[in-house]
């Protein structure tokens, strides 16, 4: 949404304005990036692309406290889980 905010509708075009960032990015990478939720991005990728976009972090992470959740462990499960004995 950040990108097209700011007219950048193709990832062809992201991808050239990353590359005169100095940001060069596969074909591959970017369209992982622009049609999915990345799992992880490098910091500095990160302060490229907003630098590019003339955005924070902020504007382009979705907080989801449902699926932080979701990875908790259950409580059956760490009833079960082996405990560490004092030394």
């Amino acid at each position: 949404m950040t990108a097209a905010e700011r007219g950048i509708w193709k990832s062809t075009e992201m991808r050239r304005r990353l590359a005169g960032a100095g940001l060069d990015i596969s074909a591959g990478k970017m369209s992982a990036l622009w049609t999915t939720t990345p799992t992880s991005i490098r910091l500095d990728d990160l302060d490229v692309i907003c630098a590019v976009l003339e955005c924070a972090p902020t504007d382009l992470l979705i907080c989801e406290p449902a699926a932080v959740a979701a990875r908790r462990p259950s409580a059956a499960a760490e009833a079960n889980a082996p405990r560490a004995r004092p030394e």
